[in-house]
């Protein structure tokens, strides 16, 4: 029997419940949406996809009800997750959440990728599929001044280990991980900064002694016209905006958020809730499908080394 796809579509005030029934129609795909059943149906009836409350396998799109307790999309993507954890589904996608609305509800978690790292207990890290590119990123969601210092060996060591993994786990042969400096031309040998020499060398030349194929770290525009020329197949960036201004840049609305280092498949589309522009019927599904079309890949051991 095929393990169903499971979908939270996120906040139900955002653009979510759209994106998740466009992308539901136009992929084939076994799966179950978990989330806000009225804003789920709303968007159901709009698309004319046919919608049934059960688990058994049905004709059309399935939806189902969190249990009460919390903010319905928390609840959501607890269910989903432990339903993952428990070998009852294939794979986790995830619509976007309002921190700013969660937290005011008292959700004590920056987003999705640490609150499943508790569920999970893990320590996850982010990176992002799309243009033909894969992005990792060390730190995330702290400001800046505190990076240099959260850039431990540890750290690193593991986020590397994370990333070959990663690509290990889409089936690919040359698994090339060029490494981004944290300071302007990678430290320029300790004359803009010692963080490179003292935290990221060390541990590249381990992990290539140990068979990794690891290049850098090197200043982050050549790591990134690198990457963009074929020349590796996953950039590590030190920090959110190093990895992620450039990517989105050239892609943003067609990128996939893909957690490294969870139990379980996860992937998640790569804006916001777009309440500015929720119930307008005018949300671009583009994110949500590739969301979907990863986690398929990632979660049926393919091994076809294409970029989704």
């Amino acid at each position: 029997m095929t393990l169903p796809l499971l979908i939270t579509p996120g906040d139900p005030q955002g653009i979510g419940p759209e994106v998740a029934v466009k992308a539901a129609l136009a992929m084939d795909v076994s799966a179950i949406l978990i989330g806000d059943v009225d804003a789920v149906r709303r968007w159901a009836s709009e698309a004319e996809i046919p919608l049934c409350q059960a688990i058994e396998p049905g004709q059309g799109l399935r939806l189902l009800s969190p249990p009460g307790g919390e903010p319905v999309e928390i609840a959501a993507i607890r269910m989903a997750a432990e339903a993952c954890l428990e070998g009852r589904a294939a794979g986790l996608v995830t619509g976007p959440i309002h921190k700013a609305r969660l937290a005011a509800k008292g959700f004590a978690y920056s987003g999705h990728t640490d609150f499943l790292g508790a569920i999970c207990g893990s320590d996850p890290m982010m990176a992002f599929v799309g243009a033909g590119m894969r992005v990792a990123l060390v730190t995330t969601h702290i400001p800046l001044a505190q990076v240099p210092s959260a850039i431990t060996r540890e750290r690193v060591d593991r986020c590397l280990r994370l990333c070959e993994a990663g690509l290990a786990s889409l089936g690919l042969t040359r698994r090339k991980i060029l490494v981004a400096g944290i300071n302007p031309h990678a430290g320029e040998g300790g004359l803009l900064g010692r963080e490179e020499l003292e935290n990221v060398v060390p541990v590249c030349e381990i992990l290539r002694q140990e068979g990794l194929d690891i290049e850098g770290p090197m200043a982050a525009e050549i790591a990134f016209t690198r990457l963009k020329k074929g020349q590796g197949d996953l950039l590590l960036a030190m920090h959110h905006d190093q990895g992620l201004a450039p990517l989105k840049m050239v892609a943003f609305g067609e990128l996939v958020n893909w957690s490294l280092g969870l139990p379980i498949v996860r992937t998640s589309v790569d804006h916001g809730t777009a309440d500015d522009i929720a119930g307008k019927g005018t949300a671009d599904p583009r994110s949500m499908i590739a969301a979907i079309g990863l986690a398929l890949q990632l979660s049926e051991g393919s091994r076809n080394s294409q970029l989704p």
